[in-house]
């Protein structure tokens, strides 16, 4: 099965799980995982912490749809689309554990000169400091509308995903903001 543009997609959720809702891009992943299924050509992986050990499937794709918690000074739960520049501002989250890894692993694929298009679907978090695998309420009432914002990028993309489960959520996102 090939999708409409030919490109190779990868959606990665990235974070660590058990600083809470540093954890929301892997959360994000499991989540689709579960009630969608993807033409061939729509990898999706749960990168948690492992930044520049994800270099090469980075480079293996065309477009790279990264889902993560961003700190950027907003309430907790306001939705992030983050491309080009902008997508340096989410290292503002120095707190994190693979932040800083991320956009290194960024830069070294452009210096070997294979860094995909790049969009960040981003959440303002809540708590990310107590050692706890539970998303806070307002991350987790926010998912579904993660879940919906990445499958419009998979969309736009190429990719066509397909319903498998009947509790794929079906209300229509709220606003997203971008920096």
């Amino acid at each position: 099965m090939s999708n409409s543009t030919g490109k190779k997609i990868l959606v990665l959720g990235v974070g660590n799980i058990l600083l809470r809702d540093e954890g929301v891009g892997v959360r994000v992943v499991e989540r689709l995982l579960e009630h969608y299924t993807f033409p061939q050509q729509v990898t999706l992986m749960d990168g948690g912490i492992l930044g520049l050990k994800l270099m090469d499937y980075i480079i293996a794709s065309d477009y790279l749809i990264v889902i993560d918690a961003v700190l950027n000074g907003g309430n907790p739960g306001i939705l992030y689309r983050l491309t080009g520049d902008q997508i340096r501002k989410s290292l503002a989250f120095k707190n994190s554990l693979h932040q800083t890894d991320l956009v290194e692993t960024l830069v070294c694929c452009e210096l070997v000169g294979k860094r995909p298009e790049t969009v960040v679907i981003g959440i303002e978090p809540k708590d990310y400091s107590p050692w706890s695998d539970e998303l806070t309420p307002v991350i987790r009432d926010r998912l579904p509308d993660m879940v919906q914002k990445v499958l419009q990028e998979i969309e736009v993309a190429g990719g066509e995903p397909v319903i498998l489960s009947s509790l794929a959520p079906k209300r229509p996102p709220q606003k997203m903001k971008n920096f």
